[in-house]
């Protein structure tokens, strides 16, 4: 069996394991173990819209991401653009330097409560992985290969779409499962800004001191994570292929 398709199968038991974890009945034993009293759980159709608009987020997130920092790690590899390239990591660093929550902090005057300011955090925050693996998977294919896409008469253009993408892809996959991944865990922030995500059942344990729901909410923010990662690792596997 291929490494990354074990992978993706253990990352993917974990989540199954965490998600039952995060259900109100299990939960609640798990509380009462460590002593605590299961005080108001979240339900299991509220927890799963929950899921539901934490996942939009992210992958609205994702697809920002990937227009931007893909676009930008092509343009830092081209001919003439190595100026530029410095400033273009620069500025994606000094986005991901900055926490979430501030992120979040600073936007809500400007962007409003809810989903703007949390899709602004986690773009900020994911981007550098995504800029930085594009970089690195473009600059990976080997000269031999461009050189024969312009030894058949492709254009600058048609040797990227044909030949450096192609190649690229896997790397540019690995980048973005990176980032999906960064989406679903800063999404919990959005919570902070009213966005209604998994990590709303969490800010609300924490204002009212009852551990169950924050434990389910951090259960179920940690299995998306994990079922997205095996997800994106099973893609990337079978692009591979």
């Amino acid at each position: 069996m291929p490494r990354r398709l074990r992978s993706a199968i253990g990352f993917a038991l974990a989540g199954i394991v965490l998600a039952v974890l995060s259900h109100p009945d299990v939960a609640a034993h798990v509380v009462v173990a460590i002593g605590e009293a299961p005080l108001r759980p979240v339900g299991t159709d509220r927890l799963l819209a929950l899921a539901g608009d934490h996942l939009a987020i992210a992958l609205t997130g994702l697809a920002i991401m990937a227009v931007l920092g893909i676009g930008f790690g092509i343009l830092a590899t081209r001919e003439g653009m190595a100026p530029l390239r410095h400033g273009i990591d620069t500025l994606a660093a000094v986005a991901q330097g900055i926490p979430p929550v501030v992120v979040v902090a600073l936007s809500m005057p400007v962007l409003g409560f809810g989903g703007p300011p949390t899709l602004l955090a986690l773009v900020a925050y994911g981007i550098m992985p995504v800029l930085r693996g594009t970089v690195a998977a473009i600059e990976g294919v080997s000269r031999d290969a461009r050189e024969a896409g312009k030894a058949i008469g492709l254009s600058a253009s048609q040797v990227l779409r044909q030949v450096e993408l192609p190649l690229a892809a896997p790397g540019i996959l690995d980048a973005l499962r990176t980032g999906l991944v960064l989406a679903v865990a800063t999404g919990a922030v959005g919570a902070l800004a009213g966005a209604s995500t998994l990590g709303t059942p969490i800010i609300s344990g924490l204002q009212n001191q009852n551990i169950l729901p924050l434990m389910q909410g951090a259960c179920a923010t940690a299995a998306l994570a994990f079922l997205c990662d095996a997800a994106m690792l099973t893609v990337a596997g079978l692009w591979r292929r």
